[in-house]
């Protein structure tokens, strides 16, 4: 056997099959008898759940890792067993990718296959991935999104855009200033549901398996605080730097990438606009991008995506590995490449197992406070995400603290994800809680919802270990800053430089927040310089 086939499609050779995840290797799937049939049903069951609804077969591969390959038979019986046991456990297949190997015992053709394993798990809880989308003013961010949830080209003057934005000022502008969602959702055949006619919101969350939610984030330097809030409140699973083709690294894409990696939130890169550059252009920035990846405090490792192969194994490498940064070129005028963006999105795992996710739902009830709304025949309404336990229509909480340092009860009336009623909420999902006639006047951003038995105390002053990672001045004693602790906001002292380090004691000035111990903080002075 030759060196490279030590290598699997993610160039990862595996010393033996783990015992947890949802990667399982299997040699062959032919003809096995019904306890043995019964056996790999419920060990499916078990990947699946392990990846939250999602697992990844790879057939022909010994448990070692070994690529042997099968032959034009045994692969076709062993996917049509790996079919039979999905439809057991009321899931469908989809063949990523097959690989010719070269076998010394063997000088047939053999072939190894990898396939996706999906299934809406038993509760109807879709699989939700949120990605909050960074870069520069006019790098082609909102088009992108409207390009991918809408299944439309642009025109090339920001058509796609328009149904994104939330003021008249964004409209005139073409400037995104607000945080705004959008979702992409994908059936259990890792099909997009979203590209039919009059499709609602409920009706893309009732057909996916699997879902989306961009955070549209802004780019220029006058919205950066509600950049950080977005980026600290909403809790993002990945984030997608968009960079222009034409520009390059311009703007606020340095400090964007700054603070995802500041929150150890994985990145991924675009490069758009390749319609307008030549191909030494789009050359150029990419070179430009890889060698800041690879400066010393980055460390990252790029990978250029130019096939649905590469857009493959990125999505697994970019799940496993902090280092790996994936890089797309595309166009959303010409649709250059949007397929292998598609294909990542399809393929992307959740960071977090099913272990873990278990564990923070058997902790208290915590809803953290983002938006605060008051609608009609409903009542007062309030946006965030559940960070820990679970949360049911019904379930009386506290929430606060006040200005006087109190935390009120309430009562849960109703609930929706993504515009969709439901019943339960799990930790991680982001809601609306609907709080029936609760006075909206007692609410504001940054506080929290939590169950009585936790009972919550306040905070006023807290300690914290910071390093400085680009601001114009020594930052002394008395400075004040904008502190940024998930979707808490407010001041500042100490004196520290540019890539010093220390622990700094933090008081606010108007009223007490929540806090819990080990959260990432941002800072934000007056001059818009980030720390």
């Amino acid at each position: 056997m030759c060196a490279h086939d030590l290598l699997f499609f993610n160039d990862t050779f595996h010393l033996f099959q783990a015992e947890e995840g949802n990667i399982e290797y299997k040699l062959k799937l032919v003809n096995p008898t019904q306890y043995r049939f019964e056996h790999l049903a419920t060990q499916l069951k078990w990947r699946l759940q392990e990846g939250r609804g999602e697992a990844v077969y790879q057939i022909g591969v010994e448990d070692n890792g070994l690529m042997v390959g099968l032959t034009e038979e045994d692969m076709k019986a062993s996917l049509k067993t790996l079919r039979r046991m999905a439809e057991k456990v009321g899931a469908d297949i989809t063949l990523l990718r097959e690989r010719e190997v070269d076998y010394e015992l063997d000088r047939s053709r053999r072939k190894i296959a990898e396939v996706l394993v999906r299934k809406v798990p038993d509760d109807q809880q879709f699989l939700d991935l949120r990605v909050a989308v960074l870069g520069n003013v006019d790098s082609g961010k909102s088009t992108l999104l409207g390009v991918l949830t809408q299944g439309e080209l642009d025109n090339g003057r920001g058509r796609a855009r328009l149904n994104l934005f939330r003021h008249l000022h964004e409209i005139q502008t073409g400037r995104t200033s607000s945080i705004s969602f959008e979702i992409l959702g994908f059936n259990s055949k890792g099909e997009v549901v979203n590209y039919s006619e009059s499709r609602t919101a409920e009706e893309i969350c009732e057909s996916s398996s699997k879902m989306i939610t961009f955070i549209d984030l802004a780019g220029h330097y006058k919205y950066l605080k509600t950049t950080i809030f977005g980026l600290t409140s909403y809790c993002p699973d990945f984030a997608m730097l968009v960079v222009g083709a034409n520009t390059g690294i311009a703007g606020t894409t340095r400090e964007h990438l700054g603070l995802a990696m500041a929150l150890k939130v994985p990145i991924f890169i675009v490069v758009s606009k390749v319609d307008l550059c030549s191909s030494g252009t789009v050359e150029k920035t990419v070179r430009q991008l890889e060698r800041v990846l690879k400066q010393p405090g980055c460390n990252k490792v790029p990978m250029l995506v130019t096939s649905p192969d590469d857009a493959v194994t990125a999505a697994q490498q970019f799940a496993q590995s902090a280092s790996i940064t994936p890089i797309f070129t595309l166009s959303s005028v010409s649709g250059e490449n949007l397929d292998l963006l598609k294909v990542f999105f399809n393929i992307l795992p959740p960071l977090s197992n099913s272990k873990e996710q278990e564990e923070l739902m058997q902790q208290l009830t915590e809803f953290q406070v983002d938006e605060i709304y008051s609608v009609p025949d409903v009542g007062t309404v309030v946006g965030g995400t559940l960070y820990s336990g679970v949360c049911r229509e019904g379930d009386r909480l506290v929430v606060g603290p006040t200005d006087e340092g109190k935390f009120l009860r309430l009562k849960v009336c109703s609930m929706q994800r993504n515009r969709s009623a439901c019943r339960v909420l799990r930790a991680g999902q982001a809601a609306t809680l609907a709080l029936g006639n609760f006075d909206r006047s007692l609410l504001r951003k940054g506080m929290v919802m939590v169950s009585p038995k936790m009972n919550p105390t306040i905070c006023w002053q807290f300690e914290a270990a910071i390093v400085l990672l680009f601001h114009a001045k020594t930052f002394r004693r008395g400075f004040q800053v904008t502190v940024h602790v998930g979707n808490v906001r407010q001041t500042a002292t100490e004196e520290l430089r540019t890539g010093e380090r220390a622990v700094v004691c933090f008081r606010f000035m108007k009223h007490p927040e929540y806090l819990r111990a080990t959260f990432y903080i941002l800072l934000n002075s007056a001059n818009k310089q980030c720390i």
